[in-house]
């Protein structure tokens, strides 16, 4: 799993199997919601069915990023695996809002004698939980297997849809052991889980915009070049490493410094040296921009 297609093709086959699920699992929840009386399993469907069409955006997002360099994009296509990452942030935002608001009206203005949810709901969203929570677990492994922000954003879509349906499942027991005159329990349910939806929406949208402004990699990713670096013959110090992500791969800017007695044909044979070293040891780069310094250049 080391070119970016194989990577790219891993990430999308677990979207896939999100999607399918997500479309199953909001068909059963959403009808059974509103057969069986639960605002907050029908609030729940509806976060799943958004979850649909963000995997299927993210899906296609990482079909274009593994298209390689062209005239017009000399760094490859990757940055719109961030945009897809931001996106899919705001989807998981404004599902998160719209839940909240439907639960407050169903708080402040709903029916004192709405029926409790039916038993099976209770079965039904405990179901969901675990469906949704070994989603999450493959999910997020991948990401971090493809080092993809966006399917790391989708992931965390399954992880709310299981902490909603499991603060849902809490609501209507609630129902069940208060009756009547706790009937609102689950919209208190279906509210208290838009926080979680919504923080999760902030970290995944402040991550997702961090690669659009370039920002640095983590420094153990940074430790790692340096070192591999620091190991090629002829290279005396390396002095800045800059790396930013773009899309499943990054791409690294160095200054090394080698001796200042060096000719500069020997010196421009060390930087292909480095970068060789760097793009062939299992760091996820796409390109590499080698500086050369001289000692008594500092």
């Amino acid at each position: 799993m080391n070119t970016l297609a194989e990577r790219a093709r891993r990430g999308r086959r677990v979207l896939l199997v999100g999607i399918f699920l997500n479309a199953l699992l909001a068909t059963i929840k959403i009808t059974a919601g509103w057969l069986g009386h639960a605002d907050a399993l029908i609030a729940d469907g509806v976060e799943s069915t958004l979850d649909v069409f963000s995997s299927t955006m993210i899906w296609l997002a990482l079909k274009y990023a593994e298209r390689p360099p062209d005239e017009t994009h000399p760094y490859g296509h990757g940055k719109v695996e961030s945009l897809a990452g931001v996106a899919g942030a705001l989807v998981l935002l404004g599902a998160g809002v719209a839940v909240a608001m439907n639960s407050l009206k169903e708080i402040l203005y709903g029916a004192a004698d709405r029926p409790v949810p039916a038993g099976y709901t209770l079965g039904i969203l405990l179901f969901v939980v675990l469906v949704k929570e070994t989603l999450f677990r493959v999910s997020h492994a991948r990401s971090r297997e493809v080092k993809s922000r966006a399917l790391e954003a989708d992931a965390w879509h399954h992880r709310s849809d299981a902490l909603t349906s499991l603060s849902a499942a809490a609501g209507i027991l609630v129902c069940f052991i208060g009756g009547a005159a706790f009937v609102s329990a689950d919209d208190w349910a279906a509210l208290f889980s838009c926080g979680i939806i919504a923080w999760n929406g902030i970290l995944m949208l402040k991550g997702s915009l961090g690669e659009l402004m370039d920002e640095q990699a983590p420094q153990a990713v940074i430790d790692k070049i340096l070192e591999s670096a620091r190991e090629v013959e002829g290279v005396e110090s390396v002095e800045k490493c800059r790396v930013r992500k773009s899309g499943l791969t990054l791409i690294a800017d160095l200054h090394v410094r080698v001796l200042g007695d060096m000719s500069v044909a020997s010196g421009h044979y060390i930087s292909h040296l480095v970068k060789d070293a760097l793009m062939a040891g299992g760091h996820h780069l796409s390109d590499v921009t080698v500086h050369i310094e001289h000692t008594s250049d500092i």
